[in-house]
């Protein structure tokens, strides 16, 4: 097949795209190698040489229309993720351009035969909770007086009665309360709907944490593992938000890929969509512990910082057990992320002070802010 990757030179994309080629796939990337992700607007050296790529916008019609040409698929990877309080962008980038695909393939009779929309598991928000009588919940975001007192948990909606039990979030969730996570359920309704409407199958992937190799280490958006591999490369103490308790669900850039290629060749996928996760539970503190063991830093202090992140969300864990059920696992854990994530680091430039900077550039945004215990 003819495969359009939208934000192909990025990580999940490029990893995308090494696995479509070694099945004999002919790959187009259309990326516009936005700072601070592609630092210099380079095309990264890591990208095959066998792919043909197109620096564009998919936000400009003409420039989308030239990559969509002759394309038998696309994975439309390209999104916008921040804590900037740019708005109309997350929508401009992450639902415009989901719709002018459809827009485009009806107007000029493109050829696709499919069409895969990266969703994310920011679509859940704090998903689904169990209240003290077993009913199930979806939490509101947690006010910042709530986080300023160190309070943490999730306290109950109204009408329900405390203290909440997390749960594995299905697909049938939705929950969003960031910018982002609102533009990605937007995304998933704009593709599937019109892709059932307009006979093009299409399917929507909600990525959990996704990690190893290529993540940027230049934007201040990416996770944990970013930041915490940073830390123990310089040798410095990992900056852990609230208590570190928060449950999270990591998940293999690999076993992404793996699912991405399951649903361009299983019509079972058809209109779906489908939480990729780790399918492992595991807190922030003990996660810090697993990028410790495979940096070789155990001796450097793992204690929170007396800071939190507001607009977090406190626990969250996908339940994969619909993409399970047509045949894939995720058969690699955090122990295999974080060690290939060491290795590429080891070979990348030299990150010099970009966690120190955007450690401050969220301070200066107000995204972390510190706890004030007895305010």
């Amino acid at each position: 097949m003819r495969i359009l990757i939208t934000g192909g030179a990025g990580f999940i994309g490029s990893h995308t795209a090494d696995a479509l080629l070694a099945r004999g796939h002919e790959v187009r990337v259309l990326d516009s190698l936005e700072e601070p992700v592609h630092p210099g607007r380079r095309v990264p050296d890591y990208l095959d040489r066998r792919v043909e790529f197109m620096r564009g916008d998919v936000r400009d019609e003409a420039t989308l229309l030239r990559a969509l040409q002759d394309q038998d698929a696309v994975y439309h990877l390209a999104a916008f993720q921040d804590y900037l309080p740019q708005f109309s962008r997350f929508v401009d980038v992450n639902v415009a351009s989901t719709a002018r695909i459809y827009e485009l393939a009806l107007r000029e009779k493109l050829p696709l035969r499919r069409v895969i929309v990266a969703s994310s598991q920011a679509t859940l928000g704090e998903g689904l909770y169990l209240d003290a009588d077993g009913r199930r919940c979806l939490p509101d975001m947690r006010p910042d007086a709530q986080l300023r007192r160190g309070v943490f948990e999730c306290q109950a909606p109204e009408g329900f009665r405390g203290p909440l039990r997390w749960q594995p979030t299905d697909e049938g969730v939705a929950n969003p309360q960031n910018p982002y996570g609102m533009s990605k359920i937007a995304e998933e309704q704009f593709a599937l709907r019109l892709g059932e409407r307009y006979g093009i199958p299409t399917v929507a992937m909600r990525y959990s944490i996704v990690q190893g190799p290529r993540q940027s280490f230049h934007n201040a958006y990416s996770g944990a593992c970013r930041v915490f591999s940073l830390a123990a490369h310089q040798r410095i103490a990992p900056p852990i938000y609230e208590d570190g308790m928060q449950i999270r669900d990591f998940v293999n850039v690999h076993d992404v890929v793996d699912a991405n290629l399951l649903v361009l060749e299983d019509p079972r996928s058809d209109y779906e969509m489908f939480n990729v996760g780790g399918d492992r539970a595991m807190t922030v503190l003990d996660f810090a512990g697993v990028v410790a063991e495979v940096f070789g830093t155990t001796d450097l202090p793992r204690r929170p910082s007396g800071k939190y992140r507001f607009g977090d969300t406190r626990h969250i864990c996908s339940d994969v057990s619909k993409l399970k059920a047509l045949g894939w696992r995720p058969r690699r854990g955090v122990l295999d992320s974080v060690g290939e994530y060491r290795r590429w680091l080891d070979t990348a430039e030299d990150p010099g002070r970009i966690l120190e900077e955007c450690q401050k550039l969220m301070e200066r945004l107000q995204v972390v802010r510190p706890v004030e215990v007895g305010s």
